[in-house]
């Protein structure tokens, strides 16, 4: 028999947790490169840019158009890792707190 106040009380210790793991995605690291590592971008789990490298040599020509260009596809490169990490992040921290009900996807929740 389905004990409904168990899940409630187990609802509210996956809530704890989420809010906890969620919190915790400011630490997590993800890097992108591009044009073979000379721009690099490094997103954390919030997806919010948090440094990036570019090489000395793309800094002296009139090459903007090409840096610029490299500086976006590291920094999306970054942002789908970051996704991926913490979603996994999310993942670990909600593992084993609720029962395998059929139907109930809680991937929403994960971001």
């Amino acid at each position: 028999m389905f004990d409904m106040m168990k899940m409630m009380g187990k609802m509210k210790e996956v809530q704890a947790r989420m809010k906890e793991a969620q919190d915790s995605l400011v630490n997590v690291r993800a890097q992108g490169e591009a044009g073979a590592g000379m721009v690099k971008a490094t997103v954390n789990g919030k997806k919010q840019l948090v440094a990036l490298d570019i090489d000395p040599s793309l800094l002296k020509g009139d090459d903007k158009i090409i840096v610029q260009d490299l500086i976006v596809a590291a920094v999306n490169k970054a942002s789908d890792e970051a996704e991926i990490l913490a979603k996994e992040e999310l993942r670990k921290s909600t593992e084993g707190l609720l029962p395998n009900i059929p139907g109930l996807d809680l991937g929403g929740l994960m971001g």
